[in-house]
């Protein structure tokens, strides 16, 4: 048994065109193609409905494609039943046997595959180890807390060794400290054996946390895929900008581009940034909440509606003239009054044009 251990053993994952269609009035996936490259974690983020869960089961074999295909290494997987699919999946729900104890519920998927149990076992105990859940293989899963089951359910689909493990919404269920530490268990087992992993979520900042490469959905279709850094920094349109992570998106006039700089105007401030290739004219510009400065020479006039502390920053609502800014400063000791006038500017970097919204 302590010789057992367990591997990855990673496969690419491709989408060609595919669509997923429940008849003729709804598209859940829209002639969607992208790649996920082996040993990769990369996320499917977006608001419910995207389509983003509907493309991680069309991976496990649970929904059928209308349309396009699948591949799993270099293998056509797009008409395989889930059975024949080499894929593991992570539940929101745990899907755990209540009846059946850590161990059995571990070794259970490698009895249904064949293991002999004394190897099922073994492979079970180097799992339970792997998730740091050595010495709970009596306990029952109510006996276990959420986060503690969550890791069962990642031993149990890791055991398995499969060439693509897929997780569906796996933190939902935690309160926000384990989602913390169960994420990073997560990333790091992922790191650590190379696995190929496709996982699910809303929420931005877990996606921002452990993936190599986000896809971002909306409306069953792509809006951009990139890293954490490149969707944070160089949003493709205001969606993005506003869904990974805040943004203020702000109103402005590019008054002139001179090669890939542009000067544009917020009321009588003045700015340089990349131009993205956008002509002169009005335009928008996304600003997150960190990059706004306060009181720090030139800017555009504006009033602090509302200040909130909360702990290891303020959080500012300002009032301009074209409409309201969020923005939060680290400097708790000397908070501005609420009805206070400011200036308001932004940071040498990080703002960043954001071009004309696309027909959905």
């Amino acid at each position: 048994m302590a010789d057992t251990q367990i591997t990855g053993k990673a496969a690419p994952v491709a989408f060609r065109d595919v669509t997923k269609a429940y008849g003729k009035e709804v598209t859940a996936v829209d002639n969607v193609s992208f790649d996920v490259e082996a040993g990769k974690l990369v996320t499917l983020l977006g608001p419910s409905g995207c389509g983003k869960t509907t493309m991680l089961r069309m991976i496990a074999g649970l929904e059928m494609v209308t349309a396009g295909t699948i591949l799993i290494g270099d293998k056509d997987v797009t008409k395989l039943p889930a059975t024949d699919r080499d894929v593991s999946m992570v539940f929101q729900s745990y899907a755990l046997f209540p009846h059946m104890s850590v161990l059995e519920n571990v070794a259970y998927g490698l009895g249904f595959s064949g293991f002999p149990k004394p190897e099922a076992h073994a492979r079970a105990h180097a799992g339970l180890e792997l998730v740091g859940l050595k010495g709970y293989d009596a306990r029952l899963p109510s006996e276990l807390s959420g986060g503690q089951q969550q890791r069962v359910a990642v031993a149990r689909a890791l055991v398995l060794e499969p060439q693509v493990l897929l997780f569906d919404e796996p933190l939902s269920n935690l309160d926000a400290k384990l989602r913390r530490q169960v994420r990073e268990d997560i990333r790091g087992i992922q790191q650590d054996l190379g696995l190929t992993v496709v996982y699910v979520t809303h929420d931005q900042e877990e996606a921002l946390a452990v993936s190599d490469e986000i896809v971002v959905m909306r409306n069953a279709q792509i809006a951009q895929i990139g890293t954490p850094r490149q969707l944070y920094d160089a949003p493709a349109d205001a969606f993005v900008a506003d869904f990974i992570g805040e943004a203020n998106l702000i109103p402005c006039e590019i008054l002139s581009v001179d090669g890939d700089t542009a000067e544009i105007a917020v009321d009588s401030y003045r700015y340089h940034l990349p131009s993205r290739g956008l002509p002169p004219g009005p335009s928008k510009m996304a600003v997150r909440p960190s990059r706004i400065v306060l009181n720090a020479g030139d800017g555009f006039d504006a009033t602090i509606a509302k200040a909130t502390y909360v702990g290891v920053r303020m959080e500012y609502s300002i009032k301009a003239s074209f409409g309201s800014l969020f923005a939060v400063h680290d400097d708790v000791q000397n908070p501005l009054d609420e009805g206070s006038a400011v200036k308001v500017s932004f940071k040498e970097i990080g703002p960043v044009l954001i071009p004309p919204d696309r027909p959905t």
